[in-house]
């Protein structure tokens, strides 16, 4: 979806819910985007067709702005309406992104959601917008603070700095259990081609990665990793986190 959008809308018509994250440029994961979801200011009206969902929902001035020449709502409304409206780690996925890019702020967020209170969904959104940190880099961090939560295991610090015991920083960790002298990374494909710096290979930033994270276990700390197959399911993951922080 772009500028030119696939369905012709009503002049009213603002692009909205999931449709808005994706003009934002937020990753989406796990939710259909075949139909545009727009919203039009008003009591009803709300209809669905195979290629647009319209939803009839008060919309003031503040919650709106131009993207590519397209009328969408804020990200702090794209926000409260996509929690609203898919699953919990859907929706931490994309407030994750923006909170990581600094495309909104809690303040922002609280705004949002007042301004939503009475409208279908608005106590998942601020479960899930509770739940959502700065600090998670991609798709597969976010699903992993939600696995994490799901099997119970102590929430994490995120991006941890890891420093020797002279005070030299030895890099940073994905996920951090301090407390229990374990860091956890999750590696994505998508990791390493966002890492790679002009002139080097993806070798290069592998080695590196393993360079820094032998410097780290000379600290004494204890380190797991997983990928996009070790999300779901998670339990062995689970357990590997559990042995580290010598739980079991």
């Amino acid at each position: 979806m772009g500028a030119a959008l696939p369905v012709a809308l009503a002049p009213d018509a603002v692009v909205s819910h999931v449709s808005a994250a994706v003009l934002h440029r937020l990753p989406i994961w796990g939710v259909p985007l075949h139909r545009v979801r727009v919203t039009r200011h008003r009591r009803s009206g709300a209809r669905l067709t195979a290629d647009l969902h319209v939803h009839a929902a008060p919309l003031e001035p503040w919650e709106l702005m131009v993207i590519d020449g397209v009328t969408v709502t804020s990200m702090a409304r794209t926000l409260v309406d996509v929690a609203r409206s898919v699953g919990f780690e859907q929706a931490v996925v994309v407030a994750d992104a923006a909170l990581w890019r600094s495309a909104v702020t809690r303040e922002e967020l609280d705004t949002a959601l007042a301004a939503a209170a009475g409208r279908p969904g608005v106590p998942a959104a601020r479960r899930a917008l509770a739940f959502a940190r700065w600090g998670s880099q991609s798709v597969g961090e976010s699903r992993s603070r939600v696995a994490m939560l799901r099997a119970g295991l102590p929430e994490p610090v995120l991006q941890w700095e890891v420093r020797a015991a002279s005070g030299l920083v030895l890099g940073l960790a994905d996920f951090g259990w301090p407390r229990y002298a374990t860091f956890g990374e999750f590696d994505g494909r998508e990791k390493y081609g966002r890492l790679v710096p002009p002139g080097q290979t993806a070798g290069d930033v592998v080695y590196a990665e393993k360079r820094r994270e032998d410097a780290m276990r000379d600290e004494d700390l204890r380190a797991v990793r997983w990928g996009w197959a070790d999300i779901t399911p998670f339990a062995p993951t689970a357990a590997r986190l559990r042995h580290a922080f010598r739980l079991t």
